[in-house]
C-alpha cells in the first residue's frame, strides 16, 4: 500500500486548490489586484516554510502515522471553519480597515495561515516515517517530495481549469474538508474515528446547507457564481426615493454593471457620457467597445443609433452568458461579441473604428494595467479611423495623491493623441473627489467649442475640467505600469 504517498500527493495538490480559492474568497471584498495575490502568496509561502521546520522537528521525537494522520485532519477542520467564517471576517476587516494592503495581509493570515502551516508539516513528517533504511533516505525524501509537487501542479491546472468554474468557492472547499478528512480516516481508521465521522457528517450537512441556500438565494435573484476569471454576483434592489429596482452585476466586489428592470435609461451616470460620441464623432458609424460587463452601455447604443454598429470585446464569456440570462442581452446583427482579452484584440484588430469606448475593470483597484499603457494607446489610436474618438471611463481623482493614475493615464494619452480632455461626472469641480472621471482623446487636430443644443450632452459637455492639472506623473508603458499602486492610493 501507498497510503503515506498517496496522502502527501494529495495535501500537495490541495495546498494549491486552496491558494487559488482564496482569491475568489477575498475579491468580493478586495477585489482581485496584485496586493491580494502578494499577500495570498506570501502568507501561504511563509505557512508552508514553517510548516516544513516544524514537522521536521515533530517528527524526529516520535513519528507515528495517527499523528499524521490527525495533522491532515486539522487542517480539514480549519478549511471547515474558514468555510463557516470568512464572509462574516472579511466583511468586519472591509469595514474597520481602509488599507487594502492591511485587509489583505490581515485576512490571509486568519483564514489560510493554519491549514496551509499544517499541510506543509505534512512532506516531512512522512519523510521520516518512510525512511527506513539511511543509505537510502536522500532518494526517499526526493521522492515524497516530487510528489507533492507534482501534487500542487495538478492542483493548480485542475482547480484553475475546472474545480472553481465547476463548483464555485462554498462547495470546493467543502469538497477539500472531506478530501483530507477520508485521508486522515485511510492512514488511521482508528484514531479519533468517532470525532472524523462526526466531522463528516457536519461537513455533509453544510454542503446541504449551501445547496439550500443557493436554492433560496436564486428565488432572490442573488446569484454567486465563479468563471475562471472572476467570482461574480448578481443581485436586485429597491432605491428608497425612486423606488425603481436595479439589478447589478459585481465583479470582484464591485458595481461593474446595471440596468433598471422597468426602464431603457442607463443607470449608472458616467455611462450617460459615451454618448458624448455624437458630440465629438456625428457621423460615426464602427464602434468598439473594450468590456462588456451587463452589457448596459451596448444595449442602450442600439436602442438610440439604430445605423451604428458595435464590437464588445469581453475576455469572461460567463459574463457574457449572465447578461444574456439576466440582463436581457439579445442577439443583433449590428452587435459582435469577441472572447478575448483587449489587448490581445487590439494587437490583432485589422479594424477601423470611429469611436473606442472604454469600461475595462476586474475590479475597482484592478484595472487590466496592459490597456492603459503607451503601446496600448498606440494600437487604439490606429484602430481609429480619421478624426475618431477615444472615451474611456476611469475611477480617481484629478489632484494631489489620489489623482496620479488619472494623470499618468492623460500623459500617456497626450504622448499619442493630438488633443486630450476630461469631464468629472459627479464633481465636476472637485479636483480631490474620486470618482469617474471620462477621458475623451481626439485623432483631429480641430479644438471643438464644447457647445451644444442637445440638452443630455450640453450637461455632460458642462462637466469638462477647465482648471489646471499637473503634468508630474510618468508616461505608462508595459515596461513600467504601477496601475494598482496609483489606484490603490484612491481607495
Amino acid at each position: 500500500m501507498y497510503l503515506l504517498e498517496i496522502a502527501v500527493f494529495v495535501c500537495g495538490a490541495v495546498v494549491m486548490i486552496y491558494e487559488l480559492i482564496g482569491s475568489r474568497i477575498l475579491g468580493p471584498y478586495f477585489g482581485n489586484s496584485i496586493f491580494v495575490w502578494t499577500s495570498l502568496i506570501g502568507v501561504i509561502l511563509g505557512s508552508l516554510s514553517l510548516g516544513y521546520y516544524l514537522g521536521g522537528k515533530l517528527a524526529d521525537k516520535k513519528p507515528t502515522v495517527d499523528s499524521l494522520a490527525l495533522i491532515i485532519f486539522l487542517a480539514a477542520v480549519f478549511i471547515g471553519v474558514t468555510t463557516l467564517i470568512k464572509d462574516m471576517l472579511l466583511f468586519w476587516l472591509q469595514s474597520n480597515f481602509a488599507d487594502i494592503k492591511i485587509n489583505s495581509i490581515l485576512s490571509s493570515v486568519i483564514l489560510f495561515f493554519p491549514t496551509s502551516f499544517l499541510l506543509g508539516m505534512v512532506s516531512p513528517y512522512s519523510a521520516k516515517l518512510k525512511i527506513d533504511d539511511l543509505t537510502r533516505s536522500g532518494s526517499t525524501v526526493g521522492n515524497l517530495y516530487a510528489l507533492s509537487t507534482a501534487g500542487s501542479i495538478l492542483g493548480t491546472f485542475i482547480s484553475g481549469f475546472y474545480l472553481i468554474p465547476k463548483f464555485g468557492t462554498n462547495k470546493l472547499l467543502i469538497i477539500l474538508t472531506i478530501t483530507l478528512i477520508v485521508i486522515s480516516l485511510s492512514l488511521s481508521i482508528k484514531k479519533k474515528f468517532k470525532i472524523k465521522i462526526a466531522a463528516l457528517i457536519i461537513t455533509a450537512l453544510i454542503w446541504g446547507t449551501i445547496n439550500q441556500i443557493e436554492i433560496i438565494n436564486k428565488k432572490n435573484n442573488f446569484i454567486d457564481t465563479d468563471t475562471a476569471y472572476n467570482r461574480i454576483w448578481i443581485y436586485d434592489q429597491t432605491n428608497n426615493v425612486t423606488h425603481q429596482t436595479t439589478r447589478t452585476l459585481a465583479i470582484n466586489k464591485d458595481h461593474n454593471s446595471a440596468m433598471f428592470l422597468n426602464s431603457d435609461e442607463l443607470a449608472f451616470e458616467y455611462t450617460k457620457y459615451y454618448h458624448l460620441a455624437r458630440y465629438f464623432k456625428p457621423d460615426f458609424q464602427n464602434t468598439l467597445m473594450l468590456g462588456g460587463g451587463g452589457f448596459s452601455f451596448p444595449k442602450n447604443f442600439l436602442l438610440k443609433y439604430p445605423k451604428a454598429t458595435m464590437d464588445v470585446v469581453e475576455i469572461d464569456p460567463i459574463v457574457t452568458e449572465l447578461a444574456k440570462k439576466y440582463f436581457n442581452l439579445k442577439e443583433n446583427p449590428r452587435l459582435n461579441i469577441y472572447v478575448q482579452d483587449g489587448r490581445v484584440f487590439l494587437n490583432k484588430n485589422q479594424k477601423k473604428y470611429d469611436v473606442v469606448f472604454g469600461d475595462a475593470f476586474s475590479s475597482h483597484y484592478s484595472l487590466p494595467y496592459q490597456l492603459t499603457t503607451k503601446e496600448a494607446v498606440q494600437k487604439t489610436y490606429d484602430a481609429l479611423s480619421d478624426n475618431g474618438v477615444v472615451i474611456l471611463n476611469t475611477i480617481s481623482a484629478i489632484d494631489g495623491e489620489k489623482g496620479e493614475f488619472l494623470r499618468a493615464e492623460l500623459a500617456t494619452y497626450k504622448s499619442i493623441f493630438p488633443q486630450a480632455y476630461i469631464f468629472p461626472v459627479n464633481n465636476p469641480d472637485n479636483g480631490d473627489s474620486v470618482q469617474n472621471v471620462i477621458l475623451v482623446a481626439l485623432k483631429s487636430k480641430n479644438v471643438p467649442n464644447f457647445k451644444n443644443t442637445d440638452n443630455d450632452i450640453k450637461t455632460c459637455l458642462s462637466h469638462l475640467w477647465n482648471k489646471n492639472i499637473a503634468t508630474d506623473m510618468p508616461i505608462l508603458t508595459d515596461d513600467f505600469a504601477p496601475v494598482e499602486y496609483y489606484i490603490n492610493k484612491t481607495g
